[in-house]
């Protein structure tokens, strides 16, 4: 290729036209230019878009080539143009999607596999990997007590009646529970703060270890359709995150069955349960699917308590949450998160 030819620039992203024309440019590869990005690069032939790719906080995407100059080195110079940002803003993992028959694109290029769905591939490199983080979660819930074990993943945002009486069923029905808890700070309650009323919730329980989820785990890099409202690759993303756990996590930490509550009211979290229901028992795993905990005829839910808070019905609260929440919430401590939560309506 004549590189003398190729001109690489950086995308205004608050650029209406040079926006209009990446996402014009990758409709051609059934590829969508939604969310925030972060960094966005172009490489043109002339006046002529030929290459682009994206990054979005450890996640390089969007990676498109024009089939004519494809296998001409011009992949490399997109991954390495992106990696290089990310590195300049002090990330150092990075993970890639592309589509299975893409996928040995950028093994030559020095990243792993980290599992395979359907229509979508998931790779890594950089430090940090799959395996490092089985083996750091692993040591979570080496003190548990020998025998069967079950795994919970909660976001619990923030943790309710309705949590903490699935996961004690779980206790009950096995040996050891590992509650995998999303790390992604997306929620108006800040992992650090989920983190905590998960364990004092569950403090009475010896067979229970408390995980953070990391990035393997419903995170925006596995599971970014949790996060945002497009709707496009949902079922994708359900059933990459669901082979993780299937294929790398629940066989390193013991996992035999895993309970997940029923979703009356968030279809992607639904559409999550019916992805595990499919491809958990084909990797030897059970699904225990179980009712929601209800208060007066109505299901327990975090999004229940979220609206509760900006009603200021704290009497209600109060019927919803175990003591260790509802101390957190009447807190000075929680002002800030209380706040948030009355000045916005997400979902999560």
């Amino acid at each position: 290729m004549e590189w003398s030819n190729i001109e690489k620039r950086v995308v205004n992203l608050k650029n209406a036209a040079e926006v209009a024309e990446i996402r014009s440019f990758l409709e051609g590869f059934e590829l969508s230019f939604e969310g925030e990005m972060d960094y966005t690069l172009a490489f043109y032939r002339g006046e002529v878009l030929v290459a682009t790719g994206s990054l979005q906080g450890e996640v390089l995407r969007n990676i498109a080539v024009d089939e004519t100059l494809q296998g001409e080195g011009l992949t490399s110079q997109v991954v390495s143009g992106l990696m290089s940002e990310a590195a300049r803003r002090g990330r150092y993992h990075y993970f890639l999607y592309t589509k299975p028959d893409k996928a040995h694109l950028f093994t030559a290029l020095g990243f792993q596999l980290v599992a395979q769905a359907d229509y979508a591939a998931l790779l890594e490199t950089g430090l940090g990997s799959i395996n490092s983080y089985c083996r750091e979660s692993a040591k979570y819930a080496a003190h548990l007590p020998a025998g069967p074990r079950a795994a919970l993943v909660v976001n619990c945002n923030p943790f309710t009646l309705g949590h903490q009486a699935v996961i004690a069923k779980a206790a009950r029905e096995n040996a050891a529970v590992i509650v995998l808890v999303v790390s992604e700070d997306k929620s108006l309650f800040p992992f650090d703060v989920r983190l905590k009323l998960i364990k004092e919730g569950l403090a009475g329980y010896s067979n229970i270890a408390v995980v953070p989820g990391g990035k393997y785990i419903v995170s925006a890099a596995t599971f970014p359709g949790y996060f945002t409202k497009g709707q496009q690759t949902v079922a994708a993303q359900t059933r990459l995150d669901a082979t993780i756990f299937a294929s790398r996590i629940a066989p390193e930490l013991g996992i035999a069955v895993r309970y997940v509550g029923d979703e009356p009211y968030c279809p992607v979290t639904n559409a999550y349960n019916q992805a595990l229901q499919e491809i958990l028992p084909a990797n030897g795993i059970a699904v225990k699917v179980m009712p929601r905990l209800a208060v007066a005829g109505e299901a327990v839910s975090a999004s229940r308590v979220r609206e509760l808070i900006r009603q200021g019905d704290w009497e209600s609260i109060r019927l919803l949450v175990p003591d260790s929440t509802y101390r957190y919430l009447v807190s000075p401590e929680a002002a800030a998160v209380l706040a948030n939560i009355r000045q916005n309506n997400t979902r999560h």
